[in-house]
């Protein structure tokens, strides 16, 4: 039998914000963009039961909550809490699949000798958690996935929940329709309207009618709601890239204003591949727009990298080939086709390594120490007055 755990950081972008600065603490607090034109990055718990959530305009947030704190984004604190975090889950498992920042399914069924059953290993990632980092976090142990990724939602904030195989059926049945993942608004009125309220309906009903109703995937939600989902805690230790992106608390048109945004995304690939042992040959640009279009541009380097400037100039240089005007709500950088770092490795007839390779090396050591605030660029800087970084 598989142990899945499914870890979630509660509020994150606001956890982080309030561990950072105490006077934030227990206060109702909104990690957004600008007042009229944002949305809500993340709610702090305190102002969610005023019917403050992620994603709702600043504009409504405002109106349901004039009195919350509101503090702009940090991309670059997120960011480093998460490598912190997902590091404290690579101490008990190398199988940890990503689905964000602040969100991670972790297989533990090889685990359990070293550290014990799956619920304690799960409450000893979130003690380290808090102990390391001093953030929340909330866990799901369930045999698949489907289950604990749903047990974690329903454990927080700051708790965990186990779902054994045997009480998988029964833990399903009563939940709502929309729990099932797949179903948006358009299949839940469609199952709504045939007589199905829960989980439970769906597992009881008949398959072949949902097949007709809803093709391939009405067997896809039969199956959730028995309780099976056979897919794999697919780790990216052997990740085809490795890249950053950041979706913007609001939507961005100019070059001044996107340059520093993917200076910093190929900075945080350099020391995450120089961290990884390798170097990357091909660069990626990923651009996100207004109305969720997503194009990509790709340029092979003449050798292989690891430095986070050289990346930098490559994804620039696409960047102001390909930009014309259009808001952006999103840009990514990802280096790809590895070639692993054997510059340590001399030989009789080697060279010495380029001074790059040693600045970063001092760079990382400084990150590591004090934090990717520690030292910067000027354009950087300057970004991170602007938003309050």
């Amino acid at each position: 039998m598989r142990a899945i755990i499914h870890v979630d950081m509660d509020a994150f972008y606001a956890s982080v914000e309030q561990r950072d600065d105490p006077s934030l603490k227990g206060k109702p607090l909104i990690v957004g963009g600008h007042a009229q034109r944002g949305v809500v990055l993340a709610a702090s718990y305190e102002v969610r039961p005023f019917g403050v959530h992620s994603a709702m305009s600043m504009a409504r947030a405002l109106k349901l909550a004039p009195h919350a704190c509101v503090v702009p984004p940090r991309f670059s604190a997120y960011a480093q809490a998460s490598e912190q975090v997902f590091a404290i889950f690579e101490r008990y498992t190398p199988l940890v699949e990503p689905l964000s920042l602040d969100e991670a399914f972790l297989d533990v069924t090889a685990s359990v000798g070293l550290f014990g059953e799956p619920a304690e290993i799960a409450l000893r990632i979130r003690r380290d958690i808090a102990a390391d980092l001093h953030l929340p976090a909330s866990a799901g142990i369930a045999p698949v996935k489907f289950v604990a990724k749903i047990a974690s939602d329903l454990a927080k904030p700051d708790g965990q929940r186990e779902i054994h195989a045997e009480e998988t059926v029964a833990f399903l049945a009563a939940l709502p329709l929309s729990r099932l993942w797949g179903v948006g608004p358009k299949t839940e009125a469609e199952l709504k309207r045939a007589g199905l309220k829960t989980i439970g309906d769906v597992a009881t009903w008949d398959v072949a009618w949902l097949e007709e109703c809803l093709g391939s995937q009405g067997r896809h939600l039969w199956d959730l709601a028995r309780g099976h989902d056979p897919r794999e805690v697919v780790p990216d230790r052997a990740a085809k890239s490795v890249g950053a992106e950041d979706t913007f608390e609001e939507d961005l048109t100019g070059l001044e204003a996107l340059r520093p945004r993917v200076h910093a995304q190929a900075l945080r690939v350099g020391r995450r591949l120089r961290k990884a042992g390798i170097r990357g040959r091909v660069v990626q640009l990923k651009l996100k727009f207004t109305d969720f279009s997503i194009i990509t541009r790709r340029v092979t380097l003449d050798a292989a990298t690891d430095d986070g400037q050289v990346l930098y100039r490559a994804a620039l240089e696409m960047l102001e080939r390909t930009h014309n005007g259009r808001p952006m709500r999103l840009t990514g950088v990802s280096a790809q086709t590895f070639e692993v770092d054997d510059s340590n490795q001399l030989g009789l007839f080697s060279t010495a390594p380029p001074r790059s390779a040693k600045l970063n090396a001092t760079l990382d050591r400084i990150v590591d120490r004090f934090g990717d605030k520690a030292i910067t660029t000027a354009d950087l800087s300057k970004s991170r007055g602007k938003d309050g970084g």
